[in-house]
């Protein structure tokens, strides 16, 4: 039986979609080209959710290789509070399966400068009863070693945990684990979704 739900953040209940961001805004293909690639899908920016780099020290590599400059970087790494917003749809499902007597967390990839940022801005991260992110552990989904920490940080039972996550292999990596997994898609509604996963772990 079902008695703790896990979170992913990123496309689970924060969006974080730069590319659309950057069409919104009207950015130049080319531009927004070169900022998807050597900025978002950078090691750097793998790095920084690892905490294995500070935010300084990904802007200064980045620069080394990319055809923008420092201040552009920056500037870039400065907007990731405009391109994040919470998915409100989802949200919403947080204080109604709370009073339904789950023990609600997240587990997220995450660099800790922002993420002090997002917590202390978003309300409803008064709704979790603990949470982990990958830059605090030095490891990042989908790696066994942040699930195992989380696992016994919180003395959880596998069995007794639905993981929730917008990319399918964080997701097998938990099912692994011995977790229950839902994979998203990116889906702005889950609801059902987490319904029909609950009502087949505890077998109705």
């Amino acid at each position: 039986m079902i008695k703790n739900i896990i979170f992913d953040l990123g496309n689970v209940l924060i969006s974080f979609r730069p590319s659309e961001y950057f069409d919104k805004k009207k950015f130049p293909e080319a531009i927004k080209t070169t900022i998807l690639s050597d900025i978002f899908s950078s090691k750097e920016w793998s790095m920084l959710d690892k905490g294995e780099i500070t935010t300084p020290e990904a802007i200064e590599a980045i620069a080394k290789k990319s055809s923008l400059n420092k201040k552009e970087i920056a500037h870039i790494f400065n907007l990731r509070t405009d391109i994040i917003f919470p998915l409100d749809s989802n949200v919403k499902l947080l204080p109604e399966l709370k009073k339904r007597g789950f023990k609600l967390y997240y587990l997220s990839n995450f660099p800790l400068d922002i993420f002090d940022e997002v917590k202390d801005g978003y309300y409803f991260f008064k709704y979790f009863d603990g949470g982990l992110i990958s830059a605090t552990v030095k490891s990042s989904k989908p790696e066994n070693l942040i699930y195992k920490i989380f696992i016994e940080s919180y003395s959880l039972k596998p069995e007794e945990c639905l993981f929730i996550d917008d990319i399918e292999i964080n997701v097998r990596t938990a099912e692994v684990m011995g977790m229950k997994g839902l994979f998203t898609k990116g889906s702005l509604e889950i609801s059902k979704e987490i319904e029909k996963t609950i009502k087949l772990s505890s077998g109705s």
